[in-house]
């Protein structure tokens, strides 16, 4: 980014998708349901420090092109704009493995507003993007993954819970949720042990 974008004499809007969503870190003016065209939220990138290591990779949410997502605008004053990006940038480009940028956001308010928001986009191009993986792979990797901020399973529910709060169902993230808590596993178990006491007919 230009540094004179960072010391603009104006509020910042920044929107949020994954953990920024339930933990953001920053001092923030107005916290608004929101919605961004264009990209989508997705469990697209491997962890080698937040949520898991080189060695057992953990996968945490980017967005990604295409589609549209459903976050929270964060308002941050013109005071603390600096120092607020500044935090951003420290926590979200470790391995710069996304791309910042600003996009239009729709506030989801009475009345609806559209303003520009810093995101994080994630960069294609990068040895950490994961691509699209099916469910089995995703649960193996969260499963396994815990980094500096913790286990990658309490991540992906902790983002699940803060989608819920608004009204919004991310179907991958709450399949892969329900096979977290082993939702699936027991309803399977529970089948098969009907199936094996049934009686032939």
């Amino acid at each position: 980014m230009d540094p004179s974008f960072d010391h603009a004499d104006e509020d910042l809007w920044v929107f949020a998708y994954g953990s920024l969503m339930w933990r953001p870190g920053f001092d923030h003016a107005a916290r608004e349901p929101a919605r961004l065209i264009g990209a989508h939220r997705a469990l697209c990138v491997w962890s080698h420090v937040h949520r898991g290591t080189p060695e057992r990779p953990g996968l945490v949410l980017g967005l990604d092109r295409g589609g549209m997502c459903r976050g929270i605008a964060y308002l941050v004053r013109a005071s603390a704009r600096a120092t607020t990006l500044a935090y951003l940038r420290a926590r979200e480009q470790v391995t710069m493995v996304y791309r910042e940028t600003t996009r239009p956001v729709l506030l989801l308010g009475h009345p609806e507003q559209r303003v520009q928001a810093v995101c994080f986009m994630v960069d294609r191009s990068h040895p950490q993007y994961a691509g699209r993986l099916d469910l089995a792979e995703q649960l193996h990797h969260v499963r396994q993954g815990h980094g500096q901020s913790g286990n990658n399973r309490d991540y992906v529910l902790a983002t699940v819970k803060a989608l819920e709060a608004l009204g919004c169902r991310d179907r991958d993230l709450h399949l892969l949720a329900q096979r977290l808590h082993g939702i699936h596993e027991v309803h399977a178990d529970t089948s098969d042990q009907v199936s094996a006491a049934s009686p032939p007919r």
